[in-house]
């Protein structure tokens, strides 16, 4: 009997250590990026939604850390964009815009767009039998409805790619974007089901099998065309008179 290959184990890129700057007194970057990736995870998960408020005293005595860790991760989780920083309402999950999310998608489009070609060319057949691997996992939290798993599987198809190609940069930009898109999506909620997601991506592996460069990269620009058509990115502004008089 043939054995399966393991499990895919890492699919984030390593923190990077450049956005943690811990201040002398309360140094333990460790702890601040605990924090970071915690939020995001619960963003990517659907767990936090936008405009969620974030309060400090809280948070620190979640972690059992100083607010002064918990102020120096949500500084770094608004330069990510994942979180908004105002005088006197303090800190909540972001609530990006319509443009922001057609700018995240059309910057994905690029990227993932050569990330795929290369991908064709260069991922070995181990690395394929990793996709796969990561793909029977995908399918797996789809079938028994596990939506926090699936969510988070399905936006980590794109980074694990990025990180089978070497490239910590590629991988480091992605994850942001990926993150960045879920956010969006609980904004904008779509209707492009799991399943359906999970079937595209089941497409592309098997393009990427066939060393198909031409086909890949047409399969990942349909599947992120697929997602941002599905966001209600087009909202029509009511006539208040209509709205508000009753139907007969």
């Amino acid at each position: 009997m043939s054995r399966q290959p393991p499990p895919l184990q890492v699919v984030r890129p390593a923190p990077r250590a450049s956005k943690v700057r811990a201040s002398a007194g309360d140094a333990n970057p460790s702890s601040t990026q605990r924090i970071v990736e915690s939020i995001t995870t619960a963003i990517v998960e659907r767990r936090l939604m936008p405009g969620t408020k974030l309060a400090e005293q809280k948070i620190a005595d979640i972690f059992k850390v100083s607010r002064t860790l918990v102020r120096q991760a949500l500084n770094q989780l608004s330069r990510d964009k994942l979180v908004t920083l105002e005088p006197a309402r303090g800190a909540r999950v972001a609530e990006p815009s319509i443009d922001e999310a057609r700018q995240v998608f059309e910057v994905r489009n690029m990227l993932e767009s050569a990330m795929i070609r290369r991908a064709a060319a260069e991922l070995s057949d181990a690395q394929l039998a990793g996709l796969r691997a990561h793909l029977r996992d995908e399918q797996a939290a789809v079938q028994r409805t596990d939506v926090s798993g699936r969510t988070r599987l399905l936006a980590d198809f794109h980074v694990v790619i990025a990180t089978m190609l070497g490239n910590q940069v590629l991988a480091e930009l992605l994850s942001d974007l990926v993150t960045r898109s879920s956010l969006i999506a609980l904004m904008y909620q779509s209707s492009h089901s799991a399943e359906h997601s999970f079937d595209e991506h089941v497409a592309i592996v098997e393009a990427l099998a066939r060393r198909d460069a031409k086909a890949a990269v047409r399969l990942m620009e349909e599947h992120l065309h697929n997602v941002e058509r599905n966001l209600q990115l087009d909202p029509r502004i009511p006539d208040l008179a209509a709205a508000l008089m009753p139907r007969n």
